[in-house]
């Protein structure tokens, strides 16, 4: 495997991009528009910057690095891609519009990847051309730091799929993990439903915003509260996954809080804009409850 296409230039995108240029590969990276695009690469080119700073690589790592990237505005120059990894909202109508759309310029033994973090690969790939070249890679956040990636199989995922996808992760010096296809797969299946029952706790008034994190920082060694980490991840992308959970096992106990459906509601989605569970205009983040 050669080249990579990436589709979403956003956090997750811009960082399997990041992994993947510097492992050597050549990378293109595509969005729904040209400012986009530009957009990510010139936070990857930062983010490998302060890489350099910290000395996690040096910097002829970062200029090799750089020139394995180039923008792909044109969903045509994915045509060259050995992989291509959609790395778009959480949403599955807009990853199957986007499936409709590419399909038809890919080469036909290219395989395509989803870094869904929770939908269905076998109902995925049912919107592609090529189901048996279809599979889950499920990336942590931030990218270049997290070491782990789930595989998910769909049911038509065929073998050759299933270890291409396996030597990516091994290329780029991260471990695998190995999931069935269910909704969330296994650390969003227990990662998220921890964080609504935090969320119910808050909303039930037992603690606040700064005690429930203080408790699980020091009370279960947590590196980080599951408030803050839900503003890390979006609240607007929990709930998706929430209710992918809720409407996939039909459990009442995966129903998301409703504090957490009024938040993304008003728009608090946590860090990305500015507020969620704390307020990030200032210096230091402001509990908002």
């Amino acid at each position: 495997m050669k080249t990579i296409g990436i589709i979403g230039a956003g956090q997750m995108g811009g960082g399997i991009a990041h992994v993947c240029a510097l492992a050597g590969l050549d990378v293109l990276l595509h969005d729904v528009s040209e400012e986009a695009v530009e957009s990510g690469l010139a936070t990857i080119s930062g983010n490998l910057a302060r890489q350099v700073t910290s000395e996690k690589i040096t910097d002829e790592q970062r200029h090799e690095a750089l020139k394995r990237l180039a923008a792909a505005p044109e969903a045509e120059a994915l045509g060259v891609a050995d992989m291509v990894i959609e790395a778009a909202t959480e949403n599955e109508q807009i990853k199957q519009s986007i499936y409709k759309a590419i399909c038809p310029v890919l080469s036909p033994t290219a395989i395509l990847a989803t870094n869904t973090s929770s939908i269905s690969i076998t109902r995925l790939a049912a919107a592609t051309d090529r189901p048996e070249k279809f599979i889950g890679i499920h990336f942590m956040n931030p990218v270049p730091v997290m070491q782990l990636v789930e595989l998910v199989r769909g049911i038509a995922t065929d073998d050759a799929t299933f270890q291409a996808a396996r030597g990516l992760v091994d290329v780029l010096g991260k471990e695998a993990s190995v999931s069935e296809d269910f909704p969330a797969f296994i650390v969003n299946r227990v990662l998220i439903p921890m964080i609504n029952e935090a969320i119910y706790v808050l909303y039930e008034g037992v603690g606040t915003v700064s005690g429930i994190d203080k408790a699980m920082k020091l009370g279960a060694n947590h590196p980080i509260g599951p408030l803050a980490l839900a503003d890390f991840i979006g609240l607007d992308t929990c709930l998706a996954i929430m209710q992918v959970l809720h409407d996939g096992l039909a459990d009442t106990k995966y129903r998301p809080c409703p504090l957490l459906v009024k938040y993304v509601e008003a728009g608090w989605l946590g860090r990305k804009s500015g507020k969620g569970f704390y307020d990030y205009s200032g210096d230091e983040p402001v509990p908002t409850r």
